[in-house]
């Protein structure tokens, strides 16, 4: 039986919002099995919104949470180290209506994490275990689920730029693998943007040292990138933060196709409401149940 984990202690760090530009400590603290993650805003009383897709409010730019008014904005970083560390359930306490941005990435989170420590605990660790394919699209835009027997993710990004252009990762989320492969690339951006960006109130907490800021011939940051495709990366990061509001690890393979947070919440609406798509099992069941796809697929092969 493979357990659900919880932090061994809390952890804490303060930063600004990069749309709000407000400041906000945030702290981690463990939580009981079956909790899974629930933001905590401390500045209202310990007001609780759950890491759900029911509560998806607005995805235009970030992921926001809305639960009766109150509303919590770019949750997906930090979902995406907590569901990338396989920490399962988590107190998140913020005295603010933005996450940090940190330096535009999840290894801030992923260091936090790893200071706190993780443990197990009794019970075992869910799954949602893909049955069946399920798909959204919006014009060249595309996003799939379907089953499989580990947590993949396929994506390809396509932007006319001449640092970017077309770039393909593909990502299995396995012991260790995010933070090595994942957690350090940053959000980006393109300068003929800001000023409507501005003018919506959104990048308020934007700089250079939390975002990759794109000119049409280059980049502004004097740093070098951290990976060669980091672009395409990081689209695979928010993938994993914004399917971390399902509630618990996913064994299927995601497909995405210039996709975005839109098209994140509509696959999961989606799925969740394709009820013959997936089911719930421990993950050693569902263990099981990927060496019998796997024999029968052999088998089938066979005769």
């Amino acid at each position: 039986m493979i357990k659900q984990t919880t932090l061994a202690s809390p952890v804490e760090t303060s930063g600004i919002g990069l749309h709000t530009a407000v400041p906000v400590h945030l702290r981690l603290l463990p939580a009981p099995p079956d909790t899974g993650y629930i933001f905590k805003r401390t500045d209202l009383g310990g007001f609780e919104i759950p890491a759900s897709v029911e509560f998806i409010a607005h995805c235009s730019y970030a992921t926001t949470l809305m639960r009766t008014g109150v509303m919590l904005s770019t949750v997906e970083h930090l979902l995406a180290a907590l569901r990338g560390a396989q920490v399962d359930n988590v107190f998140i306490e913020v005295d603010n209506l933005e996450l940090p941005i940190m330096d535009g990435s999840a290894e801030s989170f992923i260091e936090m994490i790893e200071r706190a420590g993780i443990i197990e605990q009794t019970l075992a660790r869910k799954a949602l275990l893909v049955r069946e394919r399920v798909s959204v699209e919006q014009g060249e835009r595309r996003i799939s689920i379907e089953p499989a027997e580990a947590y993949e993710i396929d994506c390809l990004i396509d932007f006319t730029h001449p640092m970017i252009g077309a770039q393909r990762f593909h990502f299995d989320l396995t012991n260790g693998a995010f933070g090595r492969e994942i957690a350090s690339a940053r959000t980006f951006g393109f300068t003929e943007e800001i000023e409507a960006l501005r003018r919506a109130n959104l990048i308020r907490g934007g700089s250079l040292d939390n975002a990759i800021v794109l000119t049409p011939e280059g980049m502004l940051n004097d740093t070098t990138l951290r990976f060669a495709d980091e672009f395409v990366r990081h689209k695979i990061l928010d993938i994993i933060g914004d399917l971390a509001l399902l509630g618990m690890p996913i064994l299927g393979r995601v497909t995405a196709e210039k996709s975005g947070h839109i098209l994140h919440a509509a696959l999961m609406t989606k799925l969740l409401r394709t009820r013959a798509a997936w089911e719930i099992v421990d993950m050693h069941e569902a263990a099981d149940a990927g060496n019998q796809a796997t024999a029968n697929k052999h088998l089938s092969s066979v005769y």
